[in-house]
Formats: C-alpha cells, sequence, structure tokens
C-alpha cells in the first residue's frame, strides 16, 4: 500500500485504524462495531429471556420511541421523551429482525467507523437515530404506535457509505471504501453504482409506504419513514463527522 500525501497523512490514517486493528476477529471488523453487535444481542437477551412479561412491557413502553408523547405537553410526563428518540434504537423485536440489522451494520457500518473512529461513531449513532425517530414522528404525528430497532441508523450508516464508500468506476468497497476522499452531496451522484444503489433503496422503501410485502415482511410492520429519516440524515450530514479532508487524494492499492 502506497500513500501520495506523505507521511502526517498516514499517521492520521492509522489513528483512524487503531480501533480496527485491535479489534477481534469477526468478520475483520472494527472493535466499537463487534461492541455494538454484542450490546444489542444483550439487550435483546434481556429483553425476551430475562425479563416477565409485566416487566418486559415496561422496559419496552419506556425505552421505545412513540409519536404520540410529542403530542402532549412535556411538562406533564416523565423523561422517556427525552431518551427513546436513542434508546428505541437498541431495541428489536424478533430474532429475525436483530439479525437483518446485524448483517447490514456489518456491512456499512464498517467503513464508517474505520474512517470517523469511536467517538464520532457514538455521536453519529446517537443523532442518525434521533433524525430517524423524528422523521418518523412528522409523518405518523400522535400515533401511539411504538418504533424500535437500529434500521434508521443502519440506514444513516449507508447514505453515510455513499458518500465515500463507492470509488469511481468501482462498486461499493467494504474493505478499503474508507480511505477514498469523501464526494460532494451532487458528485457522489456521478457514481453510477450510487445511483443505482439510491434509487433501488428508496424505490424499495416506498414499495413498503404504499402496502407492497418484501422480504422482511415477518418482522412485523416496517418503518420506513424512520429508514429515509435516516439515509438522509446520514447522505446529506456525513461531512460533518467525517475528520478525513474532502481534497485528500485516495490511497492506491497496488
Amino acid at each position: 500500500m502506497s500513500m501520495n500525501d506523505g507521511p502526517g497523512i498516514a499517521d492520521e490514517q492509522r489513528e483512524m485504524d487503531e480501533d480496527d486493528q485491535r479489534s477481534p476477529p469477526v468478520f475483520n471488523l472494527p472493535r466499537s462495531l463487534v461492541v455494538t453487535l454484542a450490546l444489542l444481542a444483550a439487550i435483546y437477551i434481556v429483553q425476551e429471556y430475562l425479563l416477565d412479561d409485566d416487566t418486559r412491557a415496561y422496559f419496552v413502553v419506556n425505552l421505545a420511541f412513540t409519536p404520540l408523547r410529542y403530542a402532549y405537553p412535556l411538562e406533564e410526563q416523565g423523561f422517556a421523551w427525552l431518551w427513546t428518540p436513542v434508546t428505541y434504537s437498541l431495541l428489536h423485536g424478533s430474532i429475525e429482525h436483530i439479525l437483518f440489522n446485524a448483517l447490514w451494520l456489518m456491512a456499512f457500518g464498517a467503513p464508517v467507523v474505520r474512517r470517523i473512529g469511536t467517538l464520532r461513531y457514538v455521536v453519529f449513532w446517537v443523532l442518525s437515530a434521533a433524525a430517524a425517530a423524528f422523521f418518523h414522528a412528522m409523518i405518523n404525528w400522535g400515533n401511539e404506535t411504538l418504533l424500535i430497532g437500529a434500521s434508521g441508523v443502519v440506514s444513516a450508516l449507508m447514505g453515510a457509505a455513499c458518500r465515500f464508500a463507492f470509488p469511481p468506476g468501482r462498486g461499493y468497497d467494504r474493505t478499503h471504501g474508507h480511505l477514498y476522499p469523501r464526494q460532494s452531496i451532487p458528485g457522489a451522484f456521478r457514481s453510477r453504482t450510487v445511483v443505482i444503489f439510491t434509487a433501488m433503496w428508496f424505490i424499495g422503501n416506498l414499495l413498503i409506504a404504499f402496502g407492497v410485502t418484501l422480504f422482511g415482511a415477518d418482522m412485523g410492520p416496517i418503518a420506513w419513514d424512520a429508514h429515509i429519516g435516516g439515509f438522509l440524515f446520514g447522505f446529506l450530514l456525513f461531512g460533518f463527522f467525517d475528520p478525513v479532508s474532502p481534497s485528500r487524494r485516495p490511497l492506491t492499492q497496488p
């Protein structure tokens, strides 16, 4: 591997990849992503297998997101309105639900985490979860249904990856995608692969919105609007999280 921008960039890149180098060899994932997967699994085990029915219901209601909370004065409630825009993303409704999100999280979270590092990744998770939740609330204002699952954050990671992990003339590069320069928003759409991927992704979610049954239907109702809110957050705002200058030239592979 060679680099065109000198040893200073090499040192910075080495720091960005530090978590990846020290992580357990689980699909070659960054350590912080392995911790995320373990946390999601642990919460699901506690939720489904260690709590009785009443405690489980209390647990879910107070950690899941519902638009209904924000239709009433916040001062007349407890504080669940404060943390549920994030904590809902840590809950899942079934084994299929958590496995589905875990697979996409591994696929699109890895290059983003390698690129932005653990601290920015945590901030990204919190803010993208909130963005997905409130986009869902905007479409379903006052609705009493509960929103759970990491798919809004996963969608945000997909959107973020579209800004750098699809190098020109190539497809999605999960392994080395974090090494490429960030594209501008219009520049990202110069990639035919990004255009096709984004179009298919939006079409799939809009079909769900119109009641078309797709894969994953056995997981229950799918919050297509949270997916879209998350994707838009990641795609449009990734530049605020990216420590890599957009003018940096990519690393080249021998």
